[in-house]
């Protein structure tokens, strides 16, 4: 197990505690390292109107880019769980579609097969982003 992986799940799991989740009660922490080695991290919110609620990563995401770094994501984590059993599941929690929808355009824009690392039980296991989205649609679908 990567020290910086476990580092990175470890932030997740921290972040997924700051999760406003009075719906589903299901907490999800994203972090993100940067190519300087610093940790960029967002929780989800939800609400109401069940369509707008924000993921993780998405939020995590989009911090990087308001301080101008989307295009130094390197890895990500992400740990889910219900409330307080954030990270404790038999399974490892992945993005959703709409999230890896999301880490692609920044697949795309660092030119790299980002490793996202998905927490359980026992650590975590991780996979590349191509392998949570294969054939998945980006900018040079547009073409």
């Amino acid at each position: 197990m990567s020290k910086t992986a476990q580092r990175l799940v470890q932030a997740a799991i921290e972040a997924a505690k700051t999760a406003y989740a009075p719906y589903s009660n299901f907490h999800v922490g994203a972090a993100l390292l940067l190519e300087n080695g610093q940790i960029v991290t967002g929780s989800n919110f939800e609400n109401a109107s069940y369509g707008m609620t924000l993921c993780a990563e998405t939020v995590a995401i989009a911090k990087a880019n308001s301080d101008g770094q989307l295009r130094a994501i390197r890895e990500i984590a992400v740990a889910g769980g219900l409330a307080g059993h954030v990270g404790t599941g038999a399974e490892p929690i992945t993005p959703c579609g709409r999230c890896r929808q999301i880490i692609k355009e920044v697949a795309d824009l660092t030119e790299a097969d980002i490793p996202v690392h998905c927490a359980h039980a026992t650590g975590y296991e991780t996979f590349t982003l191509f392998e949570l989205l294969p054939h998945g649609f980006g900018p040079a679908s547009l073409k």
